[in-house]
């Protein structure tokens, strides 16, 4: 639909104004990829802009209608009496039909059979099951060729015969009246649905669809490494397409567990290890957990909270490679409470004892503030 201040063609085109027919050709075709019904029905606007994009290519395509154009712009063209009408057209499909003879512009399939559609399914794994690798078997509801016909639709042991409605062809032409003379439109069979061939007698089992709606189970292979919210395809374990053509694609989405002793961060796994007050002052060593089971780490004397303890290799394996991330254990000072009077008592001896050799640190006031509201949001 022409808006009140038509855009120039070869803008909308993309083109140079000396461009060749071929060149004009190529640039409508690009256009046409991108607008599309089949892979732009998102887009509100799309059977707007194809318009635009059709006026462009009605006026460039034709060189008297080009020359007027580029004498006199679009009121030349008004006073010559053209002027683009699409109302023949119900839809941006109808478009295409008259333009590219009912086929996709960049489409090599021919066939109007509707390939199958996909089924998506969720499944939880553990952790730990995200690390190693696992097999699960999710259930799904899912079209499937029928077995009793092998999804010719017929009736075992009777003839399949050609359509008489379109000759075998699995289409019907029709001709049309359109604003660029008399276009020949081809449409889906409407006895056959495309397949060009009939049942003399229907399946008894599917009643002639060829197709039957059964609920199955799958095996998965989960990689080791998948992360939380990833996705797997399954090639051609969707719903199976109309006589014959391709099954769609089973895509499982993967939600991972939470584990408590972990936190994932990419490939690598956080942990908290919890050092008491008198330990962290002293040095020890503490155990931590992995994916792998405990591991024994060294904690300096003087460990501070925040500090971080790493063991490389321990985290999730890639799933672009063989590395491992890595573990960091991040060191939490835990300071007593609930004490008895000895204890109290010996927390005050060696409170009496401190210098300020023993409480200085090299952090600045800002790092330590930044660590506290770290430490706080978490």
């Amino acid at each position: 639909m022409p808006t009140a201040t038509p855009r120039d063609p070869y803008d909308v085109l993309g083109v140079e104004r000396d461009a060749s027919e071929q060149e004009i050709k190529k640039a409508f075709r690009r256009l046409a990829r991108e607008l599309h019904p089949d892979v732009n029905a998102h887009d509100p606007r799309a059977e707007d802009k194809f318009k635009e994009a059709a006026e462009a290519y009605e006026i460039l395509s034709e060189p008297q209608r080009r020359a007027t154009y580029d004498r006199y712009g679009h009121e030349g063209l008004r006073s010559g009496g053209w002027a683009p009408n699409f109302d023949a057209f119900s839809s941006i499909s109808d478009l295409f039909d008259a333009f590219f003879g009912g086929a996709s512009p960049f489409s090599a399939r021919g066939s109007a059979r509707a390939p199958g559609g996909d089924v998506a399914v969720g499944v939880e794994i553990d952790l730990i099951d995200a690390a190693r690798g696992v097999t699960v078997r999710p259930s799904i509801d899912v079209v499937e060729r029928c077995d009793r016909c092998h999804g010719n639709a017929a009736e075992p042991g009777t003839p399949i015969e050609t359509c008489r409605r379109c000759d075998g062809t699995g289409q019907l032409q029709s001709v049309t009246r359109t604003p660029f003379g008399q276009m020949v439109r081809a449409v889906t069979c409407d006895a056959c649905h495309g397949a060009g061939r009939l049942p003399k007698e229907p399946c008894h089992e599917c009643r002639g669809a060829g197709r039957r709606a059964v609920r199955t189970t799958v095996d998965v292979e989960i990689p080791a490494g998948i992360a939380d919210g990833q996705r797997i395809r399954v090639g051609g374990r969707g719903h199976a397409g109309e006589a014959g053509s391709p099954p769609g694609d089973l895509y499982v989405l993967v939600k991972v567990r939470d584990d408590e002793r972990f936190v994932r961060e990419g490939d690598d796994l956080i942990a908290v290890l919890d050092v008491p007050a008198p330990l962290a002052a002293l040095g020890t060593t503490m155990p931590v957990p992995t994916l792998d089971g405990e591991r024994t780490v060294e904690v300096p004397a003087g460990a501070q909270p925040g500090a971080v303890i790493t063991l490389r290799g321990q985290g999730m394996p890639s799933l672009r490679g063989r590395r491992r991330g890595d573990l960091r254990a991040v060191v939490d000072v835990v300071v007593p409470r609930h004490l008895s009077a000895e204890q109290r008592e010996l927390f005050q001896r060696l409170a009496d004892t401190l210098s300020e050799e023993n409480l200085r640190t090299q952090e600045s006031m800002f790092s330590k503030l930044r660590r506290a509201l770290r430490t706080h949001a978490a």
